[in-house]
């Protein structure tokens, strides 16, 4: 059955990689119209995030916004094809602009190493390709539940020179070792783990979630350039932007280090509200603080 699932997947990536960018993307928009009306989990734990991000939104704002954040993650599905499968150079060509890549390169000069923590937001997959072309770039990779569709994953996140390391004990040494030789690296700071023991309860958007460690631990264990970056989605193409963390990002106490790095994903995100990826379940506490947010979903 895995093994149907993928194929069926590889199929649809494939079909559209074939299609022009704009008609892959209509494709997602149209799929997600479809299921719209059907309220389906991930539209209930969108509209569920956006509530309590956005609390002084009135209902019918609430809903269009969830609306157009899952349009934009059908959007995001439909144009992977694109992103793993089509040419490095022609999606190279894709981005339409750069802001902040200037503070990679400088601190790549000094030989600092530099970690980009890329949200869920807009393509991150284009964050990670594009952070190959400004220096030597280690990141972690975690294979997918569908196994054969790692070999495919694994050649569209390389292709532009980053090298993918596992999310074990090995791949975090290459991965520490490629920091602090003046490497860069990109981490995912909105993913909760699932150890208890990788993360802690910080604020985000005023609400306490789990929120990881590792890149809290990373950046001060190297001494590397904390920055973030997103690839928005614009039309023909992406934008790409990169910013500098708090300095609060640096602190010995994780927990003004997490409070600082969630605001940072809060900045990313008021780039483009419903490019974010509110149908993950980020407002999770572990252990919990009384009723589960989601409880009742």
């Amino acid at each position: 059955m895995n093994g149907l699932k993928a194929a069926i997947i590889k199929l649809f990536l494939h079909f559209c990689a074939l299609l022009p960018l704009s008609w892959a993307r209509a494709l997602g928009r149209t799929a997600v119209h479809l299921y719209w009306p059907f309220g389906g989990r991930s539209r209930k734990v969108t509209e569920r995030n956006i509530a309590l991000a956005f609390p002084e939104l009135s209902a019918a704002e609430r809903t269009q916004l969830a609306k157009r954040s899952l349009c934009a993650t059908g959007e995001l599905v439909a144009e992977t094809g694109h992103v793993w499968l089509r040419p490095w150079e022609e999606i190279r060509g894709l981005i339409r602009s750069v802001e902040g890549a200037g503070l990679i390169s400088e601190a790549q000069g000094e030989g600092r190493g530099v970690i980009v923590l890329a949200p869920h937001i807009g393509n991150w997959e284009i964050v990670g390709l594009h952070l190959a072309t400004l220096g030597s770039t280690v990141s972690l990779y975690e294979p997918p539940k569908l196994a054969a569709l790692g070999p495919m994953i694994e050649r569209g996140r390389q292709r532009s020179g980053a090298t993918l390391v596992p999310t074990d004990s090995r791949g975090l040494v290459k991965l520490l070792k490629s920091v602090k030789g003046g490497g860069i690296s990109g981490i995912l700071p909105d993913q909760a783990p699932g150890d208890l023991n990788s993360g802690e309860n910080a604020p985000f958007m005023g609400h306490p979630c789990f929120t990881p460690t590792l890149a809290s631990n990373m950046i001060r264990r190297t001494g590397a350039l904390a920055v973030f970056g997103l690839a928005e989605r614009i039309a023909g193409g992406f934008a790409v932007r990169y910013f500098l963390a708090e300095d609060g990002i640096y602190d010995e106490d994780t927990q003004v280090s997490l409070a600082a790095m969630n605001r940072g994903v809060e900045a990313c995100v008021r780039y483009c509200v419903e490019q974010y990826q509110w149908e993950y379940k980020r407002f999770r506490q572990r252990p919990k603080q009384g009723p589960g947010v989601y409880d009742d979903l």
